[in-house]
């Protein structure tokens, strides 16, 4: 049985959380949450913290599920290792490479088992992406976007989020992921650009961005991002993979919504090109929606403990992608390229 303590309780983590509850090799030992907040149906019964601290050391848990905002990633998430407890942190990792590196070589050094939430990774139709675009060969053009046309309590959720983190690092370091996962050469230059375009905003913070990155290989990938009431929902979802021998792609049903979580995650169609034979539409119909995703990704959690899997490749991967996207937000605030 799996001690688990999960920390942070606004969407994800009460999803994580939920997934825990039904797993029957979890046991909750534990819920941190810095005030009240409405619990999801089924996690009303477990002890609540309001101090991560303290929880840490009343629950003595296995594993910490860490889902609070970002700029807190890196200090609970070494606090648990270092009290003997594996880690699953959401997305970023952390809010600068130097903190990433630091959990990842906390990981490392005190032998635990660190999963960053990238759920993609748990997504049947993404994976097959992956793979069609791996068999096609590189070098490769990513196109890649995700803008969300928020409002009411999402568009609140998005400003405090933007508290520390623009929306192309917060999003763009998922499909960063799946660049690195098709590619693997390594990243060494990025180019950003940035607007503000909401005055309700942190002051110093853009609410859309996006970015190139080149690769080794002399692959390019293209990532947008943006959130607010002021979004197209036209063309807000781009998901291409172009190689010299075709191409790859996520088609949407018309009626997809910028402001529906699952649209973000679910896939409908998967086209593959092939160069002189023409394309294949790939059905992806009954994939997993948002709560099995995050059920999917904390069985690989499970699963990581109780195997020992090497993460080595996954904790790379994270680093790197924040590396990329935090290079982003470098250029979009400095107006130069930056090498990696």
């Amino acid at each position: 049985m799996i001690r688990v303590l999960v920390a942070g309780l606004g969407n994800m983590g009460q999803s994580h959380a939920l997934a825990y509850h039904k797993d029957p090799n979890c046991q909750i030992v534990g819920l941190v949450n810095r005030g009240p907040r409405p619990l999801a149906a089924g996690l009303e019964g477990y002890s609540l913290f309001q101090d991560y601290a303290e929880a840490l050391a009343a629950t003595k848990p296995d594993l910490v599920c860490i889902a609070t905002y970002s700029d807190s990633h890196a200090d609970y998430a070494v606090a648990a290792m270092e009290a003997g407890a594996h880690v699953f942190v959401e997305k970023p990792l952390a809010t600068t490479v130097a903190d990433a590196q630091r959990v990842v070589d906390a990981a490392i050094r005190l032998g635990r088992k660190l999963v960053v939430g990238y759920i993609l990774r748990h997504h049947p139709s993404w994976q097959r992406l992956i793979a069609e675009a791996r068999a096609l060969g590189g070098p490769y053009v990513f196109r890649l976007n995700l803008n969300q046309q928020s409002s009411g309590p999402t568009w609140e959720v998005h400003k405090a989020l933007m508290q520390t983190t623009p929306p192309i690092v917060d999003c763009g370091v998922h499909y960063v992921d799946v660049m690195l996962q098709i590619t693997d050469a390594a990243p060494v230059e990025v180019r950003g650009m940035g607007l503000r375009l909401a005055d309700d905003i942190a002051p110093d913070m853009y609410n859309y961005g996006h970015f190139q990155v080149l690769f080794t290989d002399g692959s390019l990938g293209w990532y947008e991002a943006g959130w607010g009431p002021m979004m197209s929902d036209t063309a807000f979802f781009v998901k291409d993979v172009v190689s010299p021998r075709g191409a790859v792609s996520i088609r949407m049903p018309e009626s997809a919504r910028s402001d529906d979580i699952d649209t973000h995650t679910r896939t409908s169609t998967l086209r593959v090109h092939r160069v002189g034979l023409g394309h294949e539409d790939l059905s992806m119909a009954d994939e997993p929606g948002h709560q099995e995703l995050c059920d999917r990704e904390q069985a690989f959690m499970a699963r990581a403990i109780a195997e020992d899997l090497d993460l080595a490749r996954h904790m790379q991967d994270a680093v790197r992608s924040l590396a990329i996207c935090l290079a982003a937000d470098q250029s979009v605030r400095t107006g130069r390229i930056v090498t990696l």
